[in-house]
């Protein structure tokens, strides 16, 4: 594995293999890697002749100080696995590889994908992420972006920008990559104790309820019911919301739509999200 730290080089590098004709996926990350981000890496290099993987704490993203100085910097263990899982590069740049001095901020027309679920409770998080995977794929001109399905809304803000930038690169959702009791991998589960995370696994397991329990016509019930389970369990609730899979809410189905269950909470001081496409 090669690690670059300059956009410079990296841009060079990869510019040389593609006219060479190699291809290139690209995983972006900010570190702490788990088994989920591998998964993206493993899919990425059956798929293409080159993998990079970034590692970026991303600043613009966090609204909540205190979350973005508590965000685990694991970076040793973070190129071990790598290098263990056949990742080709690693991009490690520090902030103004990404915000360079000449850096224009740029407004992203996102629509109600910026205000919907995490942007009521994360106001600016989504231009944050924008600002950060337009630098990114400008440096990293990839044929194929890899995103994990857990953070679902940010895939489908992802995809939109890619759109509205008219950005060559094909986006790869893949299904999120979960704990034995259900509980969907993330970077934030560090923070939580091994009985907190056995308790976590209640989110997947109401989850699925919800999916049992789904029929035609109002859906209000199975919802509040749901977050009623959690709540009687100690869960701070930020939403449990169904919608079709552009995120439209649905409040009466028609048995016809494809709908997912979106849910966040706040565990121990640890928000942690999850999704499932359930019809």
């Amino acid at each position: 594995m090669i690690i670059f730290k300059k956009a410079s080089d990296l841009s060079k590098y990869l510019e040389n293999q593609i006219k060479n004709e190699k291809k290139v996926g690209f995983v972006p990350t900010m570190g702490a890697l788990h088994q989920g981000h591998i998964s993206l890496i493993l899919q990425s290099s059956k798929e293409n002749d080159l993998t990079v993987c970034s590692i970026f704490i991303n600043p613009t993203q966090f609204n909540d100080k205190d979350d973005f100085n508590k965000y685990p910097v694991t970076i040793e263990d973070d190129i071990h696995l790598l290098e263990l899982n056949g990742c080709s590069i690693l991009f490690l740049p520090d902030e103004t590889e990404i915000y360079p001095p000449n850096f224009i901020k740029k407004n992203y027309e996102l629509g109600y994908l910026e205000y919907c679920l995490e942007g009521i409770y994360r106001p600016g998080h989504y231009q944050g992420v924008c600002m950060v995977v337009d630098s990114l794929l400008s440096i990293i001109q990839c044929h194929n972006l890899y995103l994990g399905q857990k953070d679902y809304q940010q895939c489908k803000v992802i995809g939109k920008l890619i759109e509205i930038c008219k950005i060559n690169t094909r986006l790869h959702i893949t299904p999120t990559v979960r704990e034995p009791n259900g509980l969907a991998m993330s970077s934030r589960n560090r923070r939580l104790s091994n009985a907190e995370k056995e308790h976590a696994g209640l989110i997947f397991s109401t989850m699925l309820t919800i999916k049992n329990q789904l029929k035609e016509g109002d859906l209000s019930l199975i919802q509040s019911n749901a977050s009623n389970t959690l709540s009687n369990e100690g869960f701070m609730i930020d939403y449990i919301e169904i919608t079709d899979l552009n995120l439209n809410q649905v409040k009466s189905w028609d048995g016809k739509i494809s709908l997912i269950v979106l849910v966040a909470v706040v565990t121990n001081h640890v928000r942690l999200i999850d999704n499932m496409i359930i019809c």
